[in-house]
């Protein structure tokens, strides 16, 4: 199977091939359930999705980086990342999948 990416659009379809909302109610329920994280992470706080993994904002500190091709020592300024940790059924779940696979 050739790897894809899921996209919004993806998404909206799965909801409206299964639940049975109209394609338009699909798309505006992924469209807010995606700002509601958004929103989460934007002020703080963590998103936590059962069986499925949590997100969060870490703060990294400034420190000295190294352009690759110059060897040039350039600061990099402290910033914002978003961490993502799958939960171990997911782990597991990707797990069997490999092994079935045969990679």
């Amino acid at each position: 199977m050739a790897q894809k990416t899921v996209t919004r659009a993806n998404l909206a379809e799965a909801v409206y091939g299964s639940v049975g909302l109209s394609r338009t109610e699909s798309a505006e329920l992924v469209e807010r359930v995606l700002e509601l994280i958004g929103d989460a992470l934007i002020s703080g706080g963590n998103v936590k999705l059962s069986s499925f993994g949590s997100f969060q904002v870490r703060s990294k500190n400034e420190r000295i980086g190294r352009n690759p091709k110059t060897g040039e020592e350039v600061p990099i300024l402290p910033r914002q990342v978003l961490v993502f940790k799958p939960s171990n059924v997911l782990k597991s779940k990707i797990n069997k999948s490999m092994v079935g696979s045969g990679k």
